[in-house]
């Protein structure tokens, strides 16, 4: 796998934020995959790369975080818009 490229502290944010209040996600990949899940949690492996744990129709995933291209929160009343995560990757 790819070296892990750490995710802004800026945009960190928002994933927790999504994680709080559990916002439904449609979530854009840089290989441009997009699903729908439920944001969970964030982890923190040993190896200090980070991950969302989301919950979508076909199960649990974990995504790597320099992977996250957008998020775009799909609760009503989200607190955030559309959330470029990996401008670089565009």
């Amino acid at each position: 796998m790819d070296e892990y490229l750490p995710l802004n502290c800026d945009l960190y944010g928002y994933l927790e934020i999504a994680c709080l209040h559990r916002y439904r996600l449609r979530i854009e990949l840089v290989d441009g995959e997009c699903l729908e899940a439920e944001a969970l949690t964030t982890q923190t492996t040993v190896d200090k790369e980070e991950f969302l744990l989301v919950r979508a129709v076909a199960g649990e995933r974990r995504l790597r975080l320099d992977r996250l291209l957008a998020i775009t929160p799909l609760t009503p009343g989200a607190s955030f818009a559309r959330v470029l995560l990996n401008a670089s990757r565009c």
